[in-house]
């Protein structure tokens, strides 16, 4: 793991546990987000990203937080998960 500040200590009762960054939550507190936004709206990956525009490569990458989304981003679902109809209209 990254050296950094740790957000979340080790459960040292926990063998299996480790150490988290606030690089790391934040990453996947933005992943939690897109997916649920995803799954809310009962699209798959390849739908959701279809419909809004976006490589489905780098979504899978986002939800599985093995990238870090953008801020733009993060904006765009917040969008998305309010007016989906009309943002996908936009694009469209």
């Amino acid at each position: 793991m990254k050296k950094g500040h740790i957000a979340l200590p080790a459960d040292p009762a926990d063998a299996e546990d480790f150490d988290v960054t606030a690089e790391a939550l934040d990453r996947s507190q933005r992943a939690r987000l897109i997916r649920k936004t995803r799954t809310g709206l009962g699209l798959s990956q390849t739908e959701f990203a279809s419909r809004f525009r976006v490589p489905v490569g780098t979504l899978r990458d986002w939800e599985q937080a093995r990238a870090t989304a953008p801020d733009f981003a993060i904006a765009y679902v917040r969008v998305i998960a309010k007016h989906p109809d009309m943002v996908a209209k936009a694009v469209a």
